[in-house]
């Protein structure tokens, strides 16, 4: 008899990977849920024996859905699989129920490791490929080039029309920038001993002059301050953007243990600090994806206590239109706000279309 199995996760390219990595032969019937409201349905209509759930989704995320599993006492097993690998994070889904957890992107080998030690999958239940395996396998994600004609449509003003990207092409860059934030939050929730709240990135396609528009995380007025780094790679180059808003110094430096008295150069300290960790850990996690290595240049300051519109119009950017995608990093129970710019040029999109395609194959 089939095992009913449930994928949720809101990234379509995730839940492929997910069920690309089912052990061969496993007689599963698998259903997939793109939000916890759809997972949590489905498990009520019998579709979950076994889940496999990610975290961070929109509307109700995966702490959400154990929560209501463990209230509604519904009869599921669950294996976490996430992005978001701090420690903090582990312990809060074994502590509501989840058997275990894996991060992204999933290794086959890992999640077939975990089933059979909680008994979900034995060898012996292994036979020829079932077809629903087979056919969740063969749905392909279509990524569509991203042609002249597309870049060259009129640029909206307001943030909520900026909707360039191809949902499929979106829904890829948003789970590579995914993975690649949890792995800048799992370092700054090491460094500050904190539990840091990592939300759905945003991607659009947009010109360069509108990077002020697209930060969700910074008031207009607010008074901030940023830095700016370079990298390159293998035909694709771009430069990251760390945001902080200044209030946010006082309790960073609380969080550091800085004993110093703050100033402007103590605050600048603190944010190549942050710098360091959130841009070299994001553009690692992106790299390894990829299977590629970018060089980073030296980390410019784009300027201290002044309006993000101020700030964002020194960035020296050399081309017109970018690749935003942007990670508001959240600090539970502190008001830090701190925003993450990745910007990709133009001329990168072809060959990122290419490598991912590769992830899908």
């Amino acid at each position: 008899m089939s095992t009913p199995l449930l994928i949720c996760d809101d990234s379509n390219m995730a839940r492929k990977q997910v069920a690309r990595s089912l052990p061969d032969g496993w007689d599963v019937d698998i259903s997939f849920a793109t939000n916890g409201f759809e997972g949590i349905e489905a498990i009520k209509a019998g579709k979950g024996d076994v889940l496999l759930l990610d975290l961070n989704m929109p509307g109700m995320d995966g702490y959400e859905v154990l929560q209501a599993i463990v209230e509604q006492d519904l009869p599921t097993l669950v294996i976490v699989i996430s992005g978001d690998i701090q420690p903090s994070a582990h312990k809060r889904v074994t502590s509501l129920g989840a058997l275990d957890f894996i991060r992204k992107p999933v290794s086959k080998e890992k999640l077939t490791q975990i089933l059979s030690a909680y008994g979900i999958y034995t060898a012996s239940q292994a036979d020829e490929k079932p077809e629903a395996i087979v056919e969740a396998l063969s749905e392909k994600i279509e990524l569509p080039p991203v042609s002249v004609a597309q870049l060259d449509q009129s640029i909206p003003t307001k943030r909520n029309q900026i909707d360039f990207i191809e949902s499929d092409l979106r829904d890829c860059y948003q789970e590579i920038a995914n993975v690649a934030m949890g792995r800048a939050g799992d370092l700054l929730a090491r460094l500050l001993d904190v539990f840091v709240v990592l939300p759905i990135p945003n991607v659009n396609l947009i010109e360069v002059s509108e990077l002020s528009m697209a930060l969700s995380a910074v008031e207009v007025n607010e008074s901030t301050s940023g830095i700016c780094q370079g990298f390159i790679g293998a035909g694709i180059s771009g430069e990251a953007l760390l945001i902080l808003n200044d209030s946010s110094f006082k309790d960073i430096a609380t969080l550091m243990n800085y004993k110093q008295e703050l100033d402007e150069n103590s605050e600048l300290e603190l944010l190549m600090d942050m710098a360091n960790v959130l841009i070299g850990a994001c553009l690692s996690g992106v790299s390894e994806q990829l299977d590629m290595n970018f060089s980073q240049g030296h980390p410019v300051v784009l300027g201290q206590h002044r309006k993000i519109s101020e700030l964002i119009a020194t960035n020296s950017s050399r081309w017109r239109r970018t690749l935003a995608i942007e990670i508001s990093y959240n600090i539970e129970n502190y008001p830090i706000k701190c925003d993450l710019l990745l910007l990709f040029t133009e001329e990168s999109m072809k060959t990122l279309n290419n490598k991912i395609s590769y992830l899908l194959d």
